[in-house]
């Protein structure tokens, strides 16, 4: 729509403002609280109180910016609010206090500010994201050059499309007409949408109302009929929004786009927005890099043990199936022996995974050490190397073994469509409990559709627990 670009802009640095005046509001109210002054100067360390509040205020601007927390803000009710506020507050918790530990300030801020702070900030940004909503809600439907849509289509689809746009159509938008092609249906009401003309009277009666936008949603018309409606309707400087609707395809994401110099219409089941895409490849390589680091220090320590205890090189590498069927070489430290492939297919017998995997839990294939270095999962830290280049991301799906991707139906090969993880949601969600493959796609396909930074940021927070805790694999 024409006016939607501007108003998800008005949207976006309203709620970004407001949470900046609910950071500064909080922060000075908490300060009072605790010194009974807002003089940061009467403070112990006036210094670090003035830099937390700058990294509070960032933290707010990267976190509106980049995470998304403006995302379907008018639609939200008030349950929906509250756990978008708590998300952000908790990433604000974790954030300012690894901070404070990093940069060695935990001593000099006051654990009483930081309470007051939290505490006051969660109930005084619901509140305002709650007054902004009913201030925007109320502009909008004010507005006089709300945009008015009319929408075109068929007596077989119109019970169908009418309702959904009524209820999908963003608040700066009205659907104030309907135009029923092959039938007059004249005065009726669709979704409390009033039929206005029919397909050979449509031209007559626009020229004569107020109307912004068409919606046009004609699947069985001919392409003659809709170039010269749409010809028609361009004369009069009406913006025309041509729906393709194949075969009722029930895709996430449609999108208009040039391909090649043509005009297409993609049909896509996932995508990544640059903007988040960025954030998520920046997050991998500085992931990756402090992986890395770690396991330099343990790789004398694991080198030596793995030595020890069999034959062998220290490293595993095996084929595997990256993002859309890209094969790429994984790294391990190795936990089997070597002949470990040629025995698997005397193992087949006693696989645990129903379906494309292979699990045994008491695997004679594995060492001693190989089972310290699963259950640790220190025998994955190689694969750092693989996200630093960008074969593999920190969270992602479970990349396949090349016997595995032979296997797969069109079904299972949607787990591909994204950079396969280090960690995962199934990794998470009890993967030593799990004994069916079309579980583990389910969990993959369940990150994939639902794909989010803070998804990502909750998976490795929880990666952490489940091996710091002893839940890693068994």
């Amino acid at each position: 729509m024409q006016t939607e670009r501007k108003n998800k802009l008005i949207e976006l640095y309203g709620i970004l403002l407001t949470d900046c005046v609910c950071v500064i509001l909080s922060y000075l109210l908490a300060l009072l609280l605790r010194y009974g002054t807002l003089a940061l100067s009467d403070a112990d360390h006036p210094g670090t109180y003035l830099l937390v509040c700058v990294w509070i205020l960032l933290f707010t601007v990267l976190y509106d910016m980049l995470i998304g927390s403006g995302r379907n803000f008018l639609r939200r009710g008030y349950y929906v609010e509250a756990k978008s506020v708590a998300k952000h507050i908790t990433s604000l918790v974790i954030f300012l206090g690894c901070s404070l530990f990093f940069f060695k300030e935990a001593e000099n801020f006051s654990r009483l500010v930081f309470g007051y702070y939290v505490i006051l900030e969660a109930c005084l940004m619901l509140l305002l994201h709650i007054c902004l909503k009913k201030l925007l809600r109320a502009g909008y439907r004010a507005d006089k050059s709300r945009t008015k849509v009319m929408v075109i289509t068929d007596a077989a689809n119109a019970g169908r499309i009418l309702p959904i746009l009524v209820e999908e159509t963003e608040y700066d938008c009205e659907i104030s007409a309907a135009v029923v092609w092959d039938k007059d249906m004249t005065g009726q009401q669709i979704a409390g949408v009033t039929v206005v003309a029919d397909g050979k009277s449509v031209i007559g009666v626009l020229k004569n109302m107020p109307m912004d936008e068409v919606f046009i949603h004609l699947p069985e018309a001919g392409k003659s009929v809709l170039k010269q409606l749409i010809m028609e309707l361009e004369i009069m400087g009406v913006s025309c929004h041509y729906n393709i609707d194949v075969a009722e395809l029930d895709t996430k994401i449609r999108r208009i786009e040039e391909f090649a110099g043509f005009t297409v219409v993609t049909y896509a089941i996932h995508q990544i927005d640059n903007k988040r895409g960025m954030v998520k490849r920046l997050i991998d390589i500085g992931g990756s890099l402090v992986g890395l680091l770690i396991t330099a220090v343990f790789y004398p320590f694991v080198a030596l043990a793995v030595k020890l205890d069999s034959p062998g090189p220290v490293v595993f590498s095996q084929v595997r199936i990256g993002k859309n069927g890209r094969r790429f070489k994984i790294y391990k430290f190795r936990s089997m022996y070597i002949d470990a492939e040629q025995r698997k297919k005397e193992l087949e017998a006693q696989n645990e995974m129903q379906g494309l995997m292979f699990k045994m839990e008491d695997d004679p294939r594995v060492t001693k050490v190989g089972r310290f270095l699963r259950k640790t999962s220190i025998d994955e830290l190689p694969q750092f190397f693989n996200v630093l280049r960008g074969d593999m991301s920190l969270v992602g799906t479970r990349p396949p073994t090349e016997d595995e991707f032979a296997q797969y139906t069109p079904y299972y090969r949607r787990r591909l469509c994204m950079t396969p993880g280090l960690t995962g949601l199934w990794q998470v969600s009890g993967r030593s409990n799990i004994d069916n493959f079309d579980d583990v796609v389910k969990y993959d396909l369940h990150y994939i559709d639902h794909w989010s930074l803070s998804l990502d940021i909750k998976i490795l927070l929880q990666t952490v627990f489940v091996v710091l805790f002893g839940k890693g694999a068994k």
